[in-house]
């Protein structure tokens, strides 16, 4: 026994489950809604973020369509226009 009154094997006991276990992207959930439609995104109203706006950027100049990009558009505007220019450009 230990100074504590605690009985010490010595051994390592790991409690966490394995990362393979817990890693949405190597073992998803078929059940989980991970993918939602921008439409019913609880943020979707917000400015679009920054990496958004240089993405939409940068895929309207590569589609030719400068139009495609606007400052103004909301994350979820920004999500459609960025799938509609990537599924034009065959990505």
């Amino acid at each position: 026994m230990s100074s504590h009154g605690k009985v010490n094997s010595g051994a390592s006991v790991n409690h966490r489950p394995s990362a393979e276990a817990v890693n949405p992207k190597t073992n998803p959930d078929p059940s989980d809604n991970q993918i939602k439609d921008p439409d019913e995104w609880v943020t979707g109203d917000e400015p679009m973020t920054g990496a958004q706006a240089s993405y939409l950027k940068t895929l309207s100049e590569q589609a030719h369509d400068p139009k495609a990009f606007d400052p103004k558009l909301d994350k979820a505007e920004a999500s459609k226009r960025i799938d509609q220019l990537k599924q034009k450009q065959g990505h």
